[in-house]
């Protein structure tokens, strides 16, 4: 047995226990894959990430995402959590933006004004939700049909179908059945009417995920980066905006979006609440 440095951070938040927590395990090289998944089942959070020396001489460090049940190409907020973590550890950046390597290829990221912000990856799918999924989400959200704007795939990795509704109330409504909803990634998205909800932000979103140990993630970076490309590339979201979630969770995430020539920045603050060791 031999100890690793572990981290806990929250992520898109810059006040503790309010944003997205993520389980970070450095130097993690000599874990096998059964440890990884082994100590992300344990954990018992939506994500548990390892970082690892590069393979691809352009990166400064690879990531490995696992959730409870599998591991996944890429997540948002654990990607932003072990950046902070690693720059927390000593890491030193090669260039003047962090190279990221996972599953989903190298995502580059920045620091400004105290946060981290990543490049949205490519979608791996797009378009218009087929209608008897549609349908099944419909009843699994409680909702009608008609109450859906807009509904597309926006899967970056997790696999994410989006459902845009009215306004943020009837976001904040959703009280899904999730029996219903097993082996699906919902986004839901509704934009915020500055006359009631102020201008803290532009959009209430929720995200939800059937059959993980937290069937409602607080605050979620793929999701959103799937959500501003959509929503940016339509016309519905200006180039920069706001994203506020995990209101229903009693937690204050702000996630910001903003799109700089052909790239779309998803950003948020990021602090430590756990610093220690952990033994394998």
């Amino acid at each position: 047995m031999r100890p690793f440095e572990f981290k806990q951070v929250d992520v898109f938040s810059s006040v503790a226990l309010k944003g997205n927590p993520v389980a970070v395990v450095l130097n993690a090289d000599s874990l096998s894959d059964t440890q990884m998944a082994d100590f992300a089942r344990w954990t018992n959070l939506s994500e548990t990430t390892f970082v690892l020396k590069p393979q691809n001489p352009d990166a400064d460090y690879r990531l490995r995402i696992f959730t409870t049940l599998n591991e996944l190409p890429f997540a948002g907020h654990p990607t932003l959590g072990s950046c902070h973590a690693w720059l927390e550890a000593g890491g030193v950046p090669r260039g003047q933006e962090i190279v990221q390597e996972c599953a989903a290829g190298l995502i580059r990221l920045r620091r400004q004004a105290g946060q981290l912000a990543f490049t949205a990856p490519p979608l791996l799918r797009t378009g218009a939700v087929e209608g008897d999924l549609l349908q099944r989400i419909c009843r699994g959200l409680g909702i009608e049909a008609q109450a859906v704007v807009q509904a597309r795939w926006v899967d970056n990795g997790p696999g994410w179908v989006a459902l845009m509704l009215r306004d943020r109330e009837q976001v904040l409504a959703l009280e899904p059945d999730y029996s219903q909803l097993l082996g699906l990634s919902i986004g839901v998205v509704a934009p915020w009417q500055p006359e009631l909800d102020g201008d803290e932000a532009q959009f209430e979103v929720r995200a939800f995920c059937a059959g993980e140990g937290m069937p409602e993630d607080p605050v979620t970076g793929s999701l959103n980066a799937g959500l501003a490309q959509w929503l940016i590339g339509a016309g519905l979201a200006p180039a920069h905006y706001v994203a506020s979630q995990g209101t229903a969770m009693g937690r204050a995430g702000r996630v910001s979006i903003e799109q700089i020539g052909e790239d779309i920045w998803v950003g948020g603050p990021a602090v430590t609440c756990i610093s220690g060791q952990l033994t394998l």
